[in-house]
This record gives structure tokens, sequence and C-alpha cells, in this order.
């Protein structure tokens, strides 16, 4: 009897894995590619929910990465870099348009900035 429970559990396990619905979704990821002066993202839309945003320096200056949901007002910020590094942004995204630029001096102005598209 105990085995018929343990491979019940087993089945549930394995079923929950392969369902959608009951097994957690891996966070979506972009790389956002820094060079003077733009960016180039991987992808120009995700799915909702967890994402990581990986910015990569491949530039010869320091660069940032800010990101806001278009018509929202918080922000989120990724520490500034030095050229060859890369750092990583952890969050949950809403469905919607982001706005994403590089708030170093006039980098912005000057070009750095991508929008990605949140999806359902």
């Amino acid at each position: 009897m105990r085995r018929l429970a343990l491979l019940g559990l087993t089945a549930l396990a394995v079923a929950g894995a392969a369902h959608p619905v009951l097994a957690a979704r891996a966070p979506a990821r972009v790389q956002v590619t820094a060079l003077e002066f733009e960016y180039r993202l991987s992808r120009l839309s995700v799915r909702q929910g967890p994402v990581l945003i990986q910015l990569v320096n491949y530039g010869e200056d320091e660069h940032d990465l800010m990101l806001q949901r278009i018509g929202g007002t918080k922000r989120w910020r990724l520490r500034t870099i030095l050229p060859g590094e890369r750092a990583t942004l952890s969050v949950r995204l809403r469905p919607g348009r982001y706005r994403l630029w590089c708030a170093v001096a006039d980098h912005r102005s000057r070009g750095m900035r991508a929008t990605l598209r949140v999806r359902r």
C-alpha cells in the first residue's frame, strides 16, 4: 500500500511538472548589449511574469540600464558597469511596453534607448 502511495505521488509530481498551469515558468531572458551609443536587445518581446534582463557592456565607456513601463511610475535601475562587465536585473513585469535607457551623462539622447514589449 505504501509503495502504491509513493508511486501515486511520483506520478502527480511528474504530471505537475509537465502541466503548464501547475509548473512554475522559468523566467524569460533578455540580453541588452551596450555599445557607443546604442542598445541591442536579444529579443523585442517576452511573456509577462519573471524576467531576467542582462546588461553586457561591449562598449568603451561605462553604461547602466534604466527600465520603466510606459504610463507607469515605477523604475528599475541596473548599476553602472565598466567595459567588459555584465550585470543582471531580476524583475516581474506586467503586460505593456517598457522603455530601457542608459542614464549615464548624455547617452540616452545619443541613442542608448530601446523598447521591450511584454505580452500576456
